[in-house]
Order: C-alpha cells, then structure tokens, then sequence
C-alpha cells in the first residue's frame, strides 16, 4: 500500500498565501548599552608626591605618587630627564619606565644631580594626562680626604677634602 501511495501524483495547494511582515530590529541602542556597561574610562591624571626625605642616594632616586580617585590602573609610565640650566634644555635625554606600583626607585642617577619627573595611569581605555612635574635631587658623592695635607698638634686638626660634585654642595658635616 505504501509503493501505491508514493506512486500517486499529489497536488497540494494551499487555500491563503502566508503573508510574512519583514521586521527589521534595531538593536544599536542595545549595542551601545552593553559596551558602556563593560567599558572603564580612561583614569585620571595621577599626582606626585614632592621628594621625602632620605629618599636620595647619590646615585639613585625613590619617586612616589598616588590617584585621588577610584580609577582601574593596569599600569603607571613613570618618565623623567636631567634639569638643565640651558636655555635649549629639550635635547635633555628622557627616559620611560612602566611600572606597576605607585612607587619606583631609579638607579645609575648622577650624584648632586636634579631631576623632573612626571607620570601617567594606563588602562584598557587608554592613557590618562601626565601629573605635574616634580623635581627629585640626588645626594652628593662623599667628599674625598686629602691625606697629605692632614695636619694635628695637641689641640687642633687640619683636614682637607675636596668634592668630587660637578655642582655646588651647600654644606658638609666633619664628624670627630
């Protein structure tokens, strides 16, 4: 009975045409809600301390700095370039380091020496404007003692030294 069926000619024809409506769904205003749901905004500009005591060695610096603000940080450029006296102190080398926390100590500084730095916060968003700059000095390098012109007697002592700073020292301490 099936091969009969299936040999049979069978006309379908259905009485009322399917009326389907073209719908077309904006979905842009979705779109933009959920992209602002997961993006973070680019953080604010972060603010650097002023140099703390005995934060200074003569060849190194510790640079401090923080957010007033909630901002997600991934990361922190931390740049900055010898202080010049010249009047064409833009050829000064800058460096750029990135750094995690909100603190870094530089190394292979020069002794005696001022030093601008500045820094920025960088997210997924992007980077945020670089704080103020601030100035950072390196401690002088130890004086050298010129043993030859040593000079004592009963109640006196003479010692010489020179500085081995390019620029001026303010004071030394002699201790007995």
């Amino acid at each position: 009975r099936l091969e009969e069926f299936l040999k049979k000619e069978v006309d379908l024809e259905l009485s009322t045409l399917p009326d389907f409506e073209e719908r077309v769904i904006d979905v842009s205003e979705v779109e933009q809600l959920m992209n602002s749901i997961n993006a973070i905004p680019a953080p604010c500009a972060p603010v650097i301390n002023p140099q703390a005591p005995n934060a200074a060695t003569g060849t190194s610096l510790r640079v401090c700095w923080g957010l007033f603000s909630d901002d997600t940080v991934e990361c922190y450029q931390l740049c900055y370039k010898p202080v010049s006296n010249e009047s064409h102190s833009d050829g000064q080398a800058e460096h750029t380091l990135k750094v995690k926390e909100t603190y870094c100590t530089i190394t292979d500084l020069l002794p005696n020496t001022q030093y601008e730095f500045w820094v920025s916060a960088l997210n997924a968003s992007g980077i945020s404007p670089p704080s103020e700059r601030a100035v950072y000095v390196t401690a002088p390098s130890p004086p050298t003692i010129k043993n030859k012109k040593i000079r004592s007697c009963e109640s006196a002592a003479l010692v010489c030294w020179e500085s081995r700073d390019i620029n001026p020292v303010d004071s030394y301490t002699v201790e007995l």
